[in-house]
């Protein structure tokens, strides 16, 4: 008996741990069921796994909501009747007036006209929130019709980001890294820090990519040793960036890539170019709009650095491929797709930019002056 008590109480702790195991290894697996599509020849691993309940949440999150009455009859221009209009000058005093009341109940549905105008006075500039709206206006205005290669006729609207709050939910700051620890400075030279998912990749995944032009294509196009012109914090950060862009639109992978190349533009899907022009567009709205916009802000609505809060893939598509699901919101916007915005000539060019030649561009030497790309 005292043999047997013994080996039982040897064995509970097994028990125990191999419990403990299992379990742990499970949680890193969704519960079943999950479904697929696919999207690419078959043997080639492309397609999309989805999980019903994540689609059922997103769907619920996603919800477009009811566009206000169209304006009808002609009626004098804005700016000859309000004070102080500076950017919706081309819209009458009908539509305008429908600009507002959208803009109210897609940023600030619960402190209304007044976060953003002086109750007693509403040319009044005072407000921080006024003099930044007003340049979203024009950056909502300018992705909409010089960005169509990435957004198309979709277009978008203050309500693909914010959702009915002051502040979008998904922006970001430059990340300043670990502070100091007990007067040592915790130095992993931006390296290995849980930032992007689960996984461990240096801290500062769009910076390099989402405000600098840095080069996102990190495969070496020559035999190991020679030739390699990247290093393994370049390469860490180019999957940190597409970890977050696979978690941002809800994709695998393949969603852009084919899995037997994975750089190459002819076996790529449609959506690889996309994301290119995707990933200029993003680059050009925070440098273009928003950092300039830094000093407006108070210190509150600044980041650790003090920078402004910047945008990403997440920003717009918060979990799904299309931002709401392609909810063509822009179509029932006329008024935020004329354009006023004068295109910087030395940017890239979304209309006629070849992704595949900035992609052959890989190969040139590092003194040549080009931006390679991958993506």
């Amino acid at each position: 008996m005292k043999r047997q008590s013994s080996a039982g109480a040897v064995q509970a702790p097994l028990l125990l741990a191999l419990m403990l195991a299992a379990a742990l290894l499970v949680s890193g697996c969704e519960r079943p069921p999950v479904t697929s599509q696919q999207i690419g020849y078959r043997g080639v691993q492309m397609g999309n796994v989805y999980n019903p309940r994540t689609v059922a949440k997103l769907q619920a999150v996603n919800q477009v909501p009811a566009p206000q009455p169209p304006t009808e009859g002609d009626a004098p221009l804005a700016k000859d009747i309000y004070q102080n209009v500076q950017v919706l000058t081309d819209l009458n005093v009908a539509e305008f007036t429908r600009v507002m009341l959208a803009m109210t109940e897609w940023v600030s549905p619960e402190q209304g006209c007044t976060y953003c105008h002086a109750g007693d006075n509403l040319a009044d500039d005072t407000l921080y929130t006024k003099v930044v709206s007003r340049r979203m206006l024009e950056m909502t205005r300018n992705i909409n019709m010089n960005w169509q290669p990435h957004v198309v006729q979709t277009g978008v609207t203050c309500y693909t980001c914010h959702r009915g709050k002051n502040i979008p939910a998904n922006v970001w700051f430059i990340n300043p890294g670990p502070g100091k620890t007990k007067g040592l400075t915790a130095d992993r030279a931006g390296q290995n820090t849980p930032s992007i998912g689960s996984t461990s990749l240096p801290y500062e995944a769009f910076l390099p990519f989402l405000r600098d032009a840095q080069n996102i294509r990190t495969v070496s196009e020559t035999a190991l040793p020679n030739g390699s012109k990247y290093n393994i914090m370049q390469t860490e950060q180019t999957y940190s960036l597409m970890i977050h862009m696979s978690e941002g639109l809800g994709v695998n992978c393949t969603f852009c890539h084919n899995s037997r190349s994975f750089t190459g533009w002819s076996e790529s899907t449609p959506q690889r170019v996309t994301a290119w022009h995707g990933i200029r567009m993003v680059r050009d709205l925070n440098t273009s709009y928003l950092e300039p916009l830094t000093a407006q802000f108070p210190a509150n609505r600044l980041g650790p650095g003090g920078d402004v809060a910047k945008i990403n893939c997440s920003t717009c598509h918060q979990g799904v491929s299309k931002p709401l699901y392609g909810a063509p919101m822009a179509k029932d916007y006329p008024e935020l797709t004329r354009v006023k915005v004068a295109i910087d000539p030395a940017a890239v060019d979304p209309a006629t930019a070849d992704p595949a030649a900035a992609d052959a561009a890989a190969a040139a030497p590092a003194d040549a002056g080009t931006v390679a790309t991958g993506t």
